[in-house]
């Protein structure tokens, strides 16, 4: 089930009554959870397993159960209900025999945002890192801004806190439409492209949702867009033409209102008017100097001196399966990537190739989706090129059943010399056997592919 949502608004946090999660240990739930328990909101929560997390949101003072039953909704007045639970969950069918509202996980989040400044970051990539640089950011100058953010980041301990200030940063995900529920002050866009057409059908629906999405903003808002991204450039000017909403570019391209340098690893600096400001960033690669840049401009927009916000971006190492390292043996990292775009892929891919410097890169990718790997079998196919080993293993299915002829070998079948299908028995030996001292190995995908990088680690050690 893609949205648990029965319409009901959100409304004020103090409408929601004791509010129930279902599904309360996923990153994005537990996220709203945490928030909502520090705001003084009466919290329950269940899930299938027993997840760290929900340890955590249980000492913080929420009733958290194992497993799902009915008699789990207690006296709760509200629920919120995870993307991935079905409609014959128990709690969910109760819940709605009872008549109780049933909100999306944004919708909740939206309901604690109140009357803060919201800024929220959307775009097809890097919405994760460009939040969680936002985010440190902010506190490295000495604000205290609350957080959503749909990955845990080692810099901030959690991915969710109610924090002190009146600004609510917050992760804004395109791929149900959710985005939408939210109504920011500022929203950043990293970049607009084809994707999660299993919901919107077509490319020309998910450029409308995001014109639906810079809408929200009010008179005198802004929008932070990607110059060098030709689907966030058409988006900002369309937004500009309405009139009514500020926007400003960010990167390469001589017309940016905050111009990026990248030279490389060591040498990345932006300008603005007030002069230029190195950036002492952890992470490689362009997009991640792009996404460093949307996040000096947002700093900027809330007042943060530019010194300042520069200095604070250093404290940002990265946030989790957004090229992680798992391990090193051998003389060869392994680092772990979400990327289950072509786009993202290829950036990855990009980031591994500046890290190696001269030695060889072996990726192990896991396609995600039947419907992503049909539609861009020939990008993945090209962007995964780019590595000198690249072993594609069998499609993750996530919430999709299978499609006739769809299989990972439309990938393969577009690839040069490197490239080649892989058993699951069989790929961790394979990349081990393939790795030499100073190469770098990258498992990519937004399955289970992840769980292979600490067993190439041990694989290189043995």
């Amino acid at each position: 089930m893609n949205n648990p949502t029965n319409g009901s608004p959100a409304g004020s946090l103090a409408s929601l009554g004791n509010v129930h999660f279902i599904g309360v240990g996923g990153v994005g739930m537990s996220a709203v959870a945490r928030i909502m328990v520090a705001r003084g909101v009466p919290v329950s929560g269940s899930d299938a397993k027993d997840l760290p997390v929900m340890a955590d949101l249980s000492a913080q003072g929420a009733r958290i159960a194992v497993g799902y039953s009915a008699a789990n909704l207690g006296d709760a007045r509200t629920v919120v209900a995870g993307s991935a639970i079905r409609d014959d969950n128990p709690e969910l069918a109760a819940a709605r025999e009872a008549g109780l509202p049933v909100l999306h996980r944004s919708e909740a989040l939206a309901a604690t945002m109140g009357e803060d400044t919201v800024v929220t970051i959307a775009g097809t990539h890097g919405k994760s890192t460009t939040t969680s640089m936002v985010t440190v950011l902010l506190q490295g100058a000495g604000l205290d801004p609350s957080f959503a953010i749909g990955a845990n980041v080692p810099a901030l301990g959690v991915n969710a806190a109610s924090g002190t200030s009146d600004i609510f940063v917050a992760e804004a995900d395109e791929s149900d439409g959710s985005f939408l529920n939210y109504r920011p002050r500022i929203a950043v866009v990293t970049n607009v492209e084809a994707d999660h057409l299993d919901h919107y059908g077509t490319a020309e629906a998910v450029y409308e949702s995001f014109d639906r999405f810079t809408a929200l903003l009010p008179a005198g808002g802004l929008l932070v867009a990607c110059a060098d991204d030709a689907g966030a450039r058409a988006l900002a000017e369309r937004t500009r033409s309405r009139g009514n909403t500020r926007v400003l570019l960010y990167g390469t391209s001589e017309d940016a209102d905050v111009l990026l340098h990248d030279d490389g690893p060591g040498s990345v600096a932006v300008s603005i008017p007030e002069g230029r400001f190195s950036l002492a960033l952890q992470v490689p690669g362009r997009h991640n100097a792009l996404n460093a840049a949307a996040a000096f401009a947002v700093a900027l927009e809330l007042g943060v001196d530019p010194a300042a916000a520069a200095a604070a971006l250093g404290g940002f190492s990265g946030a989790a399966r957004r090229f992680e390292l798992k391990g090193e043996a051998r003389g060869v990292r392994v680092f772990d990537d979400y990327a289950h775009h072509p786009t993202e892929v290829r950036a990855a891919l990009t980031a591994a190739r500046s890290v190696a410097a001269g030695h060889k890169v072996h990726v192990l990718f896991q396609p995600h989706l039947f419907s992503r790997t049909r539609e861009f079998a020939r990008e993945f196919a090209a962007a995964l090129d780019l590595a000198d080993t690249a072993l594609v293993l069998d499609i993750y299915p996530a919430r999709e059943d299978p499609i006739p002829g769809v299989t990972s070998q439309l990938i393969t079948g577009h690839m040069a010399g490197g490239g080649r299908l892989a058993a699951a028995g069989e790929a961790v030996a394979l990349i081990a056997d393939a790795a030499r001292e100073g190469d770098i190995v990258l498992t990519a995908g937004a399955g289970d592919v992840t769980a292979y990088g600490p067993r190439i680690v041990e694989a290189l050690r043995g």
